[in-house]
């Protein structure tokens, strides 16, 4: 598994597996499978209400913990320092871990200063219980203020990212801030799937259309957690570290001209 390594120092697998909407025995299984199959990278959050299922499946797993890279994330609604702290360790209780590797905010919440939700994120790393910090849904304007009142390095920034929501600038805004984008959504929840481009590119290569648009992502310095459940799917996003897109391959997706955002809370977060 390829790795990336963050400002933080610490090394992150660059495919990892999402795990929003996965719920119950179906998210337990699939985590373990995922596991079985190489997987190295898990994410979640407190609002997915999945942690203790991907505990369970941790928990019966033999594999050493140092392995492992598990990321979660504290909900908007609790990002005051004291809801920090104790969220996070309702989350570890529920993975049944000692520490994250990366500790996100989910979503960023203008009622709060910036300031005191990372006050609190400097506490729990300086507690070894978090590793990297980061944020999501961040926007350049957000970076950039995270940045400034961050003590600790913003490792990590996860959006919404795939062919059909190509976020250039707020790539290279991330990237000369030594922030790693993760991309969620990265197959657009299959819209892309069907896309004349990535279906020639993947008659090209012999690959699948999904795999050519992670593959994609993954070319452009970003990492990517895909969901999926199935042992057929965990498999098909894992097999894309034999092959390499051409430049011309790789204009031809950054030229897509369709924009769809999936995820969008109705603000104006995004306008950059």
């Amino acid at each position: 598994m390829q790795t990336v390594k963050l400002s933080s120092g610490y090394e992150m697998p660059v495919l990892g597996l999402g795990t929003w909407k996965l719920a119950g025995k179906k998210c337990k299984e699939a985590v373990k499978k995922a596991v079985e199959l190489g997987y190295r990278h898990i994410d979640t959050a407190w609002i997915y209400d999945n942690q203790n299922e991907i505990g369970d499946a941790l928990n019966e797993i033999e594999i050493e913990r140092k392995k492992l890279f598990i990321t979660s994330k504290v909900w908007t609604d609790n990002l005051r320092y004291e809801e920090v702290l104790e969220q996070c360790g309702e989350t570890l209780q529920q993975l049944q871990l000692g520490y994250l590797d990366l500790y996100l905010i989910h979503w960023p919440n203008s009622n709060v200063d910036l300031k005191e939700t990372f006050r609190a994120f400097k506490k729990l790393v300086e507690d070894k219980k978090v590793r990297s910090i980061g944020v999501s849904n961040f926007n350049i304007t957000r970076v950039k203020e995270a940045k400034i009142k961050s003590e600790v390095p913003i490792a990590v920034n996860q959006v919404e990212y795939h062919p059909y929501l190509n976020q250039e600038n707020l790539l290279k805004v991330c990237k000369e801030n030594k922030i790693i984008l993760t991309a969620y959504s990265p197959l657009a929840r299959g819209r892309i799937l069907d896309d004349p481009i990535l279906i020639k590119i993947a008659n090209e290569v012999d690959k699948k259309p999904s795999q050519v648009a992670l593959r994609w992502l993954i070319q452009k310095g970003i990492i990517v957690i895909p969901k999926a459940s199935s042992e057929k799917h965990l498999k098909e996003n894992m097999e894309i570290f034999d092959f390499k897109l051409s430049e011309e391959q790789m204009d031809e997706i950054n030229g897509i001209q369709i924009r769809i955002r999936l995820v969008n809370p109705g603000i104006s977060e995004f306008e950059d």
